[in-house]
């Protein structure tokens, strides 16, 4: 990237104050820095949150971060938040039960073709977690199966989905009440699990914190844990691992 700007500025094709401009590291907005090298270290743009930032801030940094990324995401942010921003920017789309705000280049391929994620969730009343990993993965460019209210209380409604989760590269499993599925799913595959615990469950369930506990005290090999209503983080790193597969499935055909 350093070469090629160097060379538009040499053939005159790029100013000095452009090119400055595009090697800058960060975006400073007074009340935010905008973090545009975070594609370049992570592979993925900056991704907002945004519960607590007012609508206007968040319009502010969308716009600094559509002008360099082909793709553009907010988190966690209500319906009341997200009309405001679409007024201002109509080309993003809002997903009402996710809770998230995104825009994409039309013409961006999607990358992660190969394989699949599995999202699994126990009951109804946890999808806006289970939809927040599952849109993310989406958005990031992963293939999702979604596998909804197949909780232990049924544990025949998993049964019957067990072979498409087994096929799945990584298992994103989002749970709340006493949060036993991932342990459940975890003896079933030969992949990894991410374990999503809610707040979804009666007072003994402190708000999640009960299903959290049982997440990490798993006896089932190969659950990683993230925290309570994170289905962000727990769509993220399932993409993280879904192209690490795919990159280990492409060395493996270099072989032979």
């Amino acid at each position: 990237m350093l070469e090629e700007i160097l060379k538009q500025v040499q053939q005159g094709t790029l100013s000095v104050a452009e090119a400055k401009d595009q090697l800058a590291t960060f975006e400073n907005l007074g009340f935010a820095k905008v973090d545009h090298h975070r594609k370049k270290r992570q592979g993925f743009p900056e991704v907002v949150y945004g519960e607590g930032k007012t609508a206007e801030q968040i319009i502010s940094i969308i716009t600094a971060l559509r002008a360099r990324n082909n793709q553009v995401m907010v988190t966690r942010i209500s319906e009341e938040k997200a009309v405001i921003v679409q007024q201002a920017c109509p080309e993003f789309t809002y997903h009402e039960i996710s809770q998230i705000l995104f825009w994409k280049k039309q013409n961006e391929a999607i990358e992660n073709t190969q394989g699949y994620i599995a999202v699994v969730a126990a009951g109804t009343s946890d999808l806006r977690v289970a939809e927040e990993a599952a849109v993310t993965a989406e958005i990031l460019g992963s293939k999702v199966h979604r596998i909804y209210d197949v909780g232990v209380a049924g544990i025949h409604r998993l049964l019957n989905h067990a072979e498409e989760i087994q096929n799945a590269t990584v298992s994103v499993v989002v749970a709340g009440m006493e949060g036993a599925l991932p342990s459940v799913v975890g003896g079933l595959v030969s992949h990894p699990v991410i374990a999503v615990p809610t707040s979804v469950g009666y007072g003994a369930n402190f708000n999640g914190l009960s299903a959290l506990l049982t997440m990490l005290n798993s006896c089932a090999s190969g659950i990683s844990v993230v925290n309570i209503d994170n289905g962000f983080g727990g769509g993220y790193n399932a993409v993280l691992i879904h192209q690490l597969a795919q990159k280990g499935e492409r060395n493996e055909d270099t072989l032979f």
